[in-house]
């Protein structure tokens, strides 16, 4: 039992620290070899991200977020596949670092919406329940464009599914914890969506850079 314990808490502490680490940290150190947070900020990044490295660069920055969050998960399976319970070991894995997307300690707590980090914790506790966030993560975030509302769609279909499809009761509690703490975390996003004050998700260009440029 103590063993068991100690994978736990092993894989929590694992799990969280890499959540918390930045995206753009990384993707700054291991891919695109330059300090992305000195782009821009919110729609001042995208716009200016665009540019410099375009779609590919979008995908390869999507890339490198979804290497961060399957690391954690795979080694939480890993680790408790010693206790033959790997499927455990995935979902809690998956719940920590969705902790440490929504909390991250490297950035005063202060996280993002979590839509892929609810996606992949999902995705490998139980496929239909993944599958599902998947879907309406995806069409409701391209449909509004706001990374929020995706996260709430997901998070309120992941917890749904899991209901009605997943019979562990220890697996189907970690992801209700998982999709419910996504769902609480964005829900403050509503107001500011009906007031217009949420920041939308945009991939086009703002050239206004180059009224600054001497012609």
């Amino acid at each position: 039992m103590i063993v068991y314990w100690i994978l736990l808490l092993l894989i929590a502490f694992v799990a969280y620290c890499i959540g918390s680490v930045s995206t753009l940290s990384l993707g700054s150190v291991f891919v695109f070899h330059r300090d992305l947070h000195r782009i821009g900020k919110k729609r001042m990044f995208i716009s200016n991200f665009r540019r410099l490295y375009g779609y590919q660069g979008f995908a390869r920055l999507l890339g490198v977020e979804l290497v961060r969050d399957l690391v954690p998960i795979l080694f939480g399976g890993l680790l408790l596949a010693i206790k033959k319970h790997a499927d455990i070991g995935f979902a809690f894995a998956g719940f920590c670092l969705v902790l440490g997307r929504l909390f991250p300690v490297f950035n005063r707590f202060r996280g993002s919406s979590a839509s892929l980090c609810l996606v992949c914790a999902i995705m490998f506790a139980d496929l239909s329940a993944g599958i599902a966030a998947l879907v309406a993560v995806a069409a409701v975030t391209g449909l509004t464009r706001y990374l929020a509302l995706g996260a709430i769609a997901g998070a309120a279909v992941s917890l749904l599914v899991t209901v009605l499809m997943v019979d562990d009761r220890l697996l189907m509690i970690l992801c209700i914890l998982t999709a419910g703490i996504v769902l609480v975390k964005n829900l403050p996003a509503i107001p500011r969506i009906s007031q217009k004050r949420e920041l939308r998700l945009s991939l086009e260009e703002d050239i206004s850079y180059k009224f600054d440029e001497k012609f």
